[in-house]
């Protein structure tokens, strides 16, 4: 019965140090996909056109929000 209790706790060590594992795994690709999004906008703030762009998507969420608030209306 000893035995089995003393199996049953290592097996239990084991997931657990997995997943603590698979956990640092996870918060590691986290930090990088954040380093990544910032590196990413930052280099598109740097291209000419960037202003404008942003204009742009303004008025295009502008109208479709718009769009949206007749369709309820309606």
């Amino acid at each position: 019965m000893k035995g089995q209790k003393q199996s049953r706790t290592d097996l239990l060590e084991k997931k657990i140090d997995a997943l603590i594992k698979v956990v640092q795994q996870l918060l590691d690709e986290n930090a990088y996909l954040k380093d990544l999004a910032v590196g990413t906008l930052e280099t598109i703030k740097l291209m000419d056109d960037y202003e404008d762009a942003i204009e742009k998507l303004k008025e295009k969420v502008a109208e479709e929000s718009s769009k949206a608030a007749e369709a309820d209306a309606g």
